[in-house]
């Protein structure tokens, strides 16, 4: 039986997309709102359970022991895919697909990957934790109590059988995200530097600012701590979480957004303020302004608002962060290093501090460290150094 020849606008011709250097970058707007990835690059299997502050909307999200869950890096190929389709759609593409023909190396290059034969072998695993992820979520449930996906229903490697050449690869996104990504506001615009981020906090940071704070205007978004900590869905404690995001603050090195740490009124948690600035740290000069439309399930937050539980009486005033960050030391500190040396370290003092019995004397510093609770340091190793240096120049005639 001949094959049925394909019509034009339909989904096989225009299923081949080639790498496009210049494509506007598009993010699907609720994947930048709601914790769906894994901030961290070890496998993680503990899932996410999310519910916003309102309690109207909850997100659900569980990893295959043998896969782990999807990561904010592995979100970058749904960026390229987000952003494939809306390129079909601003072109007139009628019926856009949603299976994806596209060649393994023009991905990579698209989102800032090299294309050496370990980055291929990266790429397969991020498919296949976008596949092994399962999520739950009311979120576009419509008449369902919810709607459960993976990112992903499958991919595959396309090989000539008479070459065994490559011929790219399929991936076939799920039924939520293309509907996502292809409602009326559904995408918005990113800067290409977000692909230069390394950290994984720092690129959901950036999700969470140009989602809110894009369009926001010159006051930008502010936003409590906890809540930013709950939106985040990341492992380990708040007050590691909190520490971390005003290091960011201090640092403040975000594409394309300034910023800053607000004290709130009658002494709760910090705010964090995020302001966008066109070229800021390698961002675009003018990142197109997309403005949300009416605020759907959740209670969004509206552009240049504050979050939902900061008190519209509050008058935020500038905080020094760096204050913050040395109140937060003493709770941070490297345990895993406590009770122990390091072979650097051993050698660094034996170098500058020479003649002591380095045991005697780390016995001696823990019993020092502990003998008061404000002294517990953020870096032990360093803080044996600097305390080995003093008793070094204070008792080191004693060694003659």
């Amino acid at each position: 039986m001949t094959p049925p020849r394909p019509r034009p606008g339909s989904e096989q011709f225009d299923m081949f997309l080639p790498y496009l250097a210049d494509m506007p970058l598009r993010d699907q707007r609720e994947m930048m709102e709601r914790p769906f990835f894994s901030l961290a690059k070890s496998k993680r299997v503990k899932p996410i359970d999310y519910t916003s502050p309102d309690g109207k909307l909850w997100v659900h999200v569980s990893a295959n022991p043998d896969y782990g869950m999807a990561t904010i890096w592995d979100a970058d190929i749904l960026i390229w895919c987000a952003s494939q389709l809306a390129d079909l759609a601003r072109r007139g593409v009628n019926d856009v697909p949603r299976t994806l023909h596209l060649m393994p190396y023009d991905l990579l290059r698209a989102i800032g990957r090299p294309t050496t034969g370990r980055a291929y072998e990266l790429l397969g695993q991020a498919l296949d934790r976008l596949v092994a992820t399962t999520i739950k979520t009311n979120i576009r449930a419509e008449n369902r109590r919810e709607a459960t996906f993976s990112w992903l229903d499958g991919w595959t490697q396309l090989v000539d059988e008479k070459t065994e050449r490559s011929r790219g690869m399929t991936i076939e996104l799920s039924n939520w995200f293309w509907e996502g990504v292809m409602m009326k506001g559904g995408v918005l615009s990113i800067d290409r530097a977000y692909f230069d981020i390394t950290g994984g906090r720092e690129r959901w940071l950036y999700r969470v600012a140009r989602k809110h704070a894009g369009g926001a205007g010159e006051g930008g978004f502010a936003i409590s701590m906890p809540v930013l900590f709950e939106k985040s869905g990341a492992e380990g404690q708040y007050r590691r979480f909190k520490f971390e995001m005003l290091k960011l603050a201090e640092k403040d090195a975000l594409p394309g957004y300034t910023l800053a740490v607000e004290q709130a009124a009658r002494g709760g948690e910090p705010l964090l303020r995020m302001t966008r600035v066109d070229g800021k740290d390698g961002a675009e000069r003018r990142l197109p302004v997309e403005r949300a439309g009416p605020a759907g399930q959740g209670g969004d937050v509206s552009p240049g608002k504050q979050a939902p539980d900061v008190t519209p009486d509050s008058v935020p005033d500038l905080v020094d962060a760096g204050a913050l960050i040395r109140g937060a030391v003493n709770s941070l500190a490297d345990k895993a290093h406590r009770g122990h040396m390091e072979e650097a370290t051993i050698a660094h003092l034996r170098e500058t501090c020479p003649g002591w019995d380095l045991y005697a004397l780390h016995a001696e510093f823990e019993r020092w460290v502990d003998a008061d609770p404000a002294r517990l340091p953020a870096n032990w190793q360093k803080a044996f150094i600097g305390w080995v240096r003093r008793h070094h120049e204070k008792h080191r005639s004693a060694l003659r």
